[in-house]
């Protein structure tokens, strides 16, 4: 098997077919894992949505450094094909920078991946109330959303409009380039570092979570 970079259109029908979002984020570097030669997985990264992120993970002299692992698609059985595909696109991105990663409660996540290719734990994402739709939770707001101000959504769902709890998400980073590079990064990381969560084991296939291989994006 082997990780190499890929252009962003080869990674539409996987986003949008495949991931439990259905949609696309920002995409400023995507990976391919292959086997034989065949695209069996797909990772990207991108510009976080939220600026505050980005400052204040390191402070405002790292914020351009800022990359989030937005998604993380696998269609392989064999073991290790996660933790694989994404410590080899590690090692392609531009060095030094600070990768952020998420991995989401309302979805049963732990994050698994994560803690297997060494990123730092700090601890779940703050609270926040989202709006959703009766019948449409699967779909993410922004899908909902696009090209519609609130004031039209709310009019065009009626009662069928409501605010809900936002899932709080697991929040990892990891840190790339040299060993000074990395240790120089993390002294200005403003999270304090926790020990990992734990979680009922699942295994990520290209329809969804399901129970096989004790593995939990």
């Amino acid at each position: 098997m082997k990780v190499l970079p890929i252009q962003n259109y080869e990674t539409k029908t996987w986003l949008l077919n495949r991931h439990y979002a259905k949609r696309i984020p920002s995409i400023s570097y995507a990976f391919g894992l292959y086997d034989d030669n065949n695209l069996v997985g797909v990772c990207t990264y991108g510009s976080p949505p939220s600026p505050s992120l980005c400052t204040g993970v390191c402070g405002e002299e790292y914020k351009d450094r800022v990359l989030e692992l937005n998604r993380l698609i696998l269609d392989s059985p064999k073991p290790n094909s996660a933790s694989y595909l994404v410590s080899q696109s590690l090692k392609l991105l531009p060095k030094p920078s600070i990768v952020v990663s998420y991995a989401d409660t309302g979805q049963g996540h732990v994050g698994y991946i994560y803690q297997a290719t060494n990123f730092l734990y700090t601890g779940l994402s703050e609270a926040r109330v989202d709006w959703a739709v009766k019948g449409l939770e699967h779909l993410h707001s922004k899908t909902l959303s696009e090209g519609m101000t609130l004031e039209a959504i709310q009019e065009k769902y009626g009662d069928r409009f409501y605010h809900k709890d936002r899932d709080r998400k697991h929040r990892y980073i990891i840190f790339t380039g040299s060993k000074l590079q990395k240790k120089r990064l993390q002294k200005k990381l403003n999270y304090e570092i926790e020990p990992y969560p734990k979680g009922e084991s699942k295994r990520y296939d290209a329809s969804g979570y399901v129970e096989t291989q004790g593995v939990l994006f």
